[in-house]
């Protein structure tokens, strides 16, 4: 039997808010569930969490994800990103629009959100497309993906 494996995101501090935006961002999304920090037995660091979110669980797009709301002694990086396979250039544009907010750190088709998550926006066919003439080449002028350009 196959297990679900399901992302945990570490926030600092911003979970609610971060976990807000994706679930606007992407369609067949919602909460499931939050878990709060007790107002008791909260080591000294953490006090001031004392009620505010712990743990969201929630889905994107159907894949379930939890959000854990700490500090911030852990940061997202590149070594991981999540794929958005989009069925158009319209989709693609959408999801750029919505996810790129670090324009200095774009390239072929990956993007950075504002929370410091790494997206890859990129067609379906992306396989396919790679089989073209000059593919590769054309992608590393690339920023934002554009389907007509390979």
């Amino acid at each position: 039997m196959q297990k679900i494996i399901v992302p945990n995101l570490w926030f600092n501090g911003n979970a609610k808010e971060a976990v807000e935006f994706y679930v606007s961002v992407f369609p067949d999304s919602k909460v499931n569930s939050t878990e709060y920090y007790p107002h008791e037995g909260l080591a000294d660091f953490q006090k001031d969490m004392a009620g505010k979110e712990l743990m969201i669980d929630f889905e994107l797009n159907g894949n379930r994800f939890m959000a854990i709301n700490a500090d911030d002694t852990f940061r997202f990086t590149e070594a991981v990103s999540f794929a958005v396979e989009c069925d158009d250039q319209e989709e693609i544009d959408y999801f750029w629009s919505k996810l790129s907010t670090v324009p200095e750190v774009e390239q072929c088709g990956w993007c950075k959100d504002q929370y410091g998550l790494s997206w890859q926006i990129v067609p379906k066919n992306m396989g396919e497309l790679m089989q073209r003439p000059d593919a590769y080449a054309h992608m590393m002028q690339m920023k934002k993906l554009v389907i007509a350009d390979f």
